[in-house]
């Protein structure tokens, strides 16, 4: 699905929060590259289940096409420094929710990027009556757990030692949700 375009300024820095176009396709592949080697909080390690610019544009026209998914990007001055996504299931059983994962470059941590995207994917959500938001998180990205929980996600599981870190060491997953019964 397609949203309007937004435009913020956060801590002095002004960016535009709008649907991705098969444009950004390199753009997007270079940045979740990036992305993947300048912190631990992602699934992903810089390399690992890489997508190159055809798999972008595949997934930004199968997104913008669907009325189940949202994929948007965060612009500053022509660059994108983060996106997130929101995918849905078409089985019956699964159509009121979606997954919902972000992320922004670390040199532009702080600007409020991170929490603009969830806001216009809540938002979004909210307008096309999808009821449950479903993401993962790690246990030590207890920033992004505070934001969630204000933003009215709550914790529903966790994943002990589900993954293993540079370190060495084992790290849960939160697994967190925020449901809407429709009409509220």
């Amino acid at each position: 699905m397609i949203i309007s375009q937004q435009l913020l300024s956060v801590n002095g820095l002004s960016y535009t929060i709008r649907s991705a176009m098969e444009t950004d396709a390199q753009q997007l592949s270079e940045l979740r590259l990036q992305i993947d080697g300048e912190t631990e909080n992602l699934d992903r390690e810089r390399g690992e289940a890489f997508i190159d610019v055809q798999g972008f544009e595949h997934i930004i026209h199968t997104d913008a096409e669907s009325p189940r998914n949202l994929f948007l990007v965060a612009v500053v001055q022509d660059r994108i420094v983060g996106f997130s996504r929101c995918a849905g299931v078409y089985l019956n059983r699964f159509a009121h929710k979606v997954e919902f994962g972000v992320c922004v470059l670390q040199e532009f941590w702080g600007h409020g990027i991170g929490k603009n995207l969830l806001q216009e994917s809540i938002a979004w959500a909210d307008a096309n009556h999808i009821t449950k938001m479903t993401l993962n998180v790690i246990e030590t990205n207890e920033k992004a757990i505070e934001l969630y929980k204000r933003l009215g996600f709550e914790i529903e599981g966790v994943l002990k030692n589900d993954k293993v870190l540079s370190d060495g060491n084992y790290y849960s997953t939160i697994i967190m949700g925020r449901f809407k019964m429709t009409g509220e």
